[in-house]
């Protein structure tokens, strides 16, 4: 790795189990690398253990945010915060465990020299471990129909553990993104897509949370199910559009 400055944006919400552990595994394995806690007001406390481990270490930060509000507007919130402040890089990582710090060096390499890498769990390499079969065939499924509905080659479409250059930030409009969990990591992939940017995928090894509660939930699904086919619908019909302007040129 050069020496950009890269972010390490972890969302949080009742992960007071998790978050010291997976803090210290990401500076074992790049000390030189920033996080930045997003809390929504944890009844568990995992605020106000982010920030004693902040007091301690100067390369941890956290931003507090008063209420639950979803993974998308979180991740929005890291990404103005490390733009404001100058990070070349900046990284989504769930605080649960399931995203292998050890990993992110081969994100930041492939960063390199592409826009918008994601650690995926679908191509050569990538793998599950202890993921119930159910969740997995919902997380593959969402792939297929995202990737049919939208007509984008990205076989892991979903992910959550992926590195952005700060230049595909700054260009997306993300005052109007609104999405949460599957449907943000798609709305967020669609749009660097569309913009012109570079996306590459790069084997990982998702591991099942050991601690905590999941939070998935059935709207979230709904949203991306709904979403997509909206997105999927107007692009194919520009599509068509285009195509009958060029007939009628002729």
């Amino acid at each position: 790795m050069t020496d950009r400055r890269v972010l390490v944006v972890i969302p949080t919400y009742n992960e007071r189990e998790n978050i010291e552990q997976l803090l210290r595994r990401l500076h074992q394995a790049l000390p030189t690398v920033h996080a930045l806690v997003v809390d929504d007001g944890s009844p568990d406390g995992t605020g106000e253990l982010a920030d004693e481990l902040a007091a301690a270490d100067e390369r941890i930060d956290v931003l507090h945010r008063s209420e639950k509000a979803g993974l998308g507007p979180a991740y929005i919130a890291g990404f103005r915060w490390g733009l404001d402040r100058g990070y070349d890089v900046l990284v989504e990582m769930d605080a649960d465990g399931s995203h292998a710090p050890e990993d992110l060096p081969r994100l930041l390499a492939a960063s390199e020299s592409a826009d918008l890498v994601i650690g995926s769990r679908y191509v050569p390499g990538g793998k599950v471990v202890n993921w119930p079969k159910r969740r997995e065939w919902l997380s593959r499924m969402a792939g297929v129909y995202s990737r049919t509905a939208l007509g984008v080659p990205t076989r892991d479409i979903t992910a959550g553990f992926r590195a952005y250059r700060r230049t595909v930030l700054e260009k997306l409009e993300l005052d109007d993104v609104a999405s949460q969990g599957y449907c943000f990591q798609i709305d967020l992939t669609w749009r660097t897509i569309r913009a012109g940017f570079s996306v590459v995928e790069v084997p990982i090894t998702f591991t099942e949370r050991e601690l905590g509660k999941s939070k998935m939930s059935g709207s979230i699904v709904l949203e991306a199910i709904v979403q997509v086919g909206r997105w999927g619908l107007k692009h194919r019909l520009s599509q068509v559009a285009g195509l009958v302007k060029k007939l009628l040129r002729r």
